[in-house]
């Protein structure tokens, strides 16, 4: 039974990330953490506003229009997109969503905070490198230096498996296969796995940096490090990949006007593999995608794909110059094929 000093805000945060997220609905240590973010920085926020010290903030002080405030406050103060603004209103839905259930006397309270709706947002073109911007980024990498190899057999991995950056510096050595055929277990969103075969080239250059770095490849060693011997963090791979950006800029110009961060490595890695005539089904499984939807997107931004479907649109007849009309063909699907 519960008292009048019970603080039930502080009890229903203790139970939803540490029994339900991770219990009863099973999430990943990763879901956990973006939740308790979103939820830390709804508290710190409730905390000014209230002039409360954080662990005194109940749930008579939380409500739609404090909610509210904090939303704006993202965006407005924080500087926050409206897509991280939506994530951290989707943590809220979901612990208010909980608190419903287990304190149902103040659902009136939690509906009200529920019905606060997710914000429209554009859709943003995706930049990807090209090819002769992903050679750029390759050369720009000075392998003569430790931190450079590490660097380049980083770039590799990413650019074969189009892993996300999670995925990577999640690698441990026993999930690698070095001898042929050469693939690699990753584990990615929702703990699913998948098996992602690995181009001999890459697979020598992680060979070598295994080997440099004397990691057991039966172990369950992290294989990208930093200086100080502990994994690479999501930071520190940005940090690497924006460093051989700038660099590769002074060769490709081109870079400069991209919005590019360490996913755009993943983006082009699905562009390299359509170009290359693999089909949409085989490129999902090879980059973990949930649905065909997903994959579809990049059919869609493919430049020079685009290109090559014009050059098959013949409209203009190249001798007389004029357009050429559409004649009846008795056989509909030849002359759909021939554009």
């Amino acid at each position: 039974m519960r008292t009048k000093s019970t603080n039930v805000f502080s009890a229903a945060l203790q139970g939803f990330l540490g029994d339900y997220l991770p219990g009863l609905r099973g999430v990943s240590s990763h879901t956990i953490l973006s939740y308790r973010d979103s939820l830390k920085l709804f508290l710190q926020f409730l905390s000014k506003e209230k002039k409360k010290h954080a662990s005194d903030i109940d749930i008579k002080d939380v409500g739609a229009e404090e909610a509210i405030a904090f939303l704006k406050y993202l965006e407005m103060s924080l500087g926050n997109c409206i897509g991280t603004r939506n994530i951290r209103l989707s943590a809220i839905h979901s612990f208010f969503r909980y608190l419903s259930g287990i304190y149902p006397e103040y659902l009136n309270t939690c509906q009200r905070i529920l019905a606060i709706p997710f914000k429209r947002t554009y859709t943003r073109t995706i930049d990807y490198l090209q090819a002769e911007e992903i050679t750029a980024v390759f050369q720009s990498v000075n392998r003569l230096k430790s931190a450079g190899r590490r660097d380049y057999a980083l770039l590799s991995f990413m650019f074969n498996t189009g892993a996300r950056v999670q995925e990577a510096v999640d690698l441990q050595a026993k999930d690698l296969q070095l001898t042929k055929p050469f693939s690699v277990n990753i584990y990615g969103k929702g703990r699913k796995q998948r098996v992602c075969p690995l181009w001999p080239q890459t697979a020598h250059v992680i060979k070598e940096y295994l080997e440099e770095q004397r990691i057991d490849l039966r172990e369950p060693t992290a294989v990208f490090t930093n200086h100080l011997g502990t994994p690479l963090t999501r930071f520190g791979v940005r940090y690497i990949f924006s460093k051989y950006l700038l660099a590769a800029a002074n060769s490709q110009p081109s870079l400069k006007k991209k919005r590019l961060h360490p996913h755009s490595m993943r983006h082009s890695t699905a562009i390299c593999l359509l170009e290359a005539g693999i089909d949409i089904i085989t490129i999902g499984h090879w980059m973990g995608h949930c649905s065909i939807n997903t994959t579809n997107k990049y059919v869609a931004i493919d430049l020079e794909m685009k290109r090559k479907a014009i050059e098959k649109i013949k409209l203009l007849d190249a001798k007389s110059n004029k357009q050429v009309s559409w004649r009846k063909n008795p056989d509909i699907l030849k002359w759909l094929e021939s554009l």
